[in-house]
């Protein structure tokens, strides 16, 4: 091998040893980088928290002892509801929420409720308090047919609705909420069945 040739490999092994990273660098890049992407997840496992989460829920719960209009048969067929109304407050905004559990004879069970119901929604309200007629500041309808129809064999099952919320100011406000079922050949359209409200925030 000549001189000139021994020369030119040397050179190229030095040049191949700047181009390549070091171990240690490599290792130094996986540490950072295994940091970074920690970061990212317990950033965003974080903001994925809803504000709602947090607040302070006061909530009122009544019941209600609803007929089937729709039916005149031998059978059972008063639907048992318990509805709970739910407020809370941070800041200028008033977040609202409802459960609502029912108590059905085991014969509805199994079927989707459509020779039962021709429609059923839960509305869902922030009002607020006035001297007359209370001002509605926010209303949401639920349907919750399919809800009903997700009833165990003995009849019972329950539905949690999304959380609302409406800047209200300084106001004050409250939830409240109603059933709006519409029976089956009971020839009437959508009948409103209220239940207790909240307190206000």
């Amino acid at each position: 091998m000549s001189r000139t040739q021994d020369h030119n490999e040397g050179n190229m092994k030095v040049n191949l040893r700047r181009i390549m990273p070091s171990r240690q660098s490599s290792a130094g890049k996986k540490a950072m980088s295994v940091a970074l992407v920690g970061a990212t997840v317990v950033g965003a496992s974080v903001l994925s928290v809803s504000p709602a989460a947090a607040l302070s829920w006061k909530c009122k719960e009544s019941s209600k002892t609803i007929d089937d209009a729709g039916y005149s048969g031998p059978w059972g067929d008063n639907w048992d509801f318990t509805v709970k109304n739910c407020v809370a407050r941070s800041g200028s905004y008033v977040y609202a929420k409802a459960k609502v559990s029912w108590d059905a004879p085991p014969w509805y069970s199994g079927t989707d409720l459509s020779e039962t119901f021709d429609a059923a929604y839960f509305r869902l309200y922030i009002k607020h308090a006035d001297a007359g007629a209370d001002s509605v500041l926010l209303k949401r309808d639920f349907d919750i047919k399919s809800k009903l129809a997700a009833m165990d064999g003995n009849g019972n099952g329950s539905w949690t609705s999304s959380t609302v919320k409406k800047k209200v100011g300084g106001k004050s406000a409250y939830a409240d909420g109603a059933l709006r079922l519409n029976w089956d050949e009971d020839g009437k359209d959508i009948v409103h069945y209220g239940f207790s409200a909240s307190r206000s925030v």
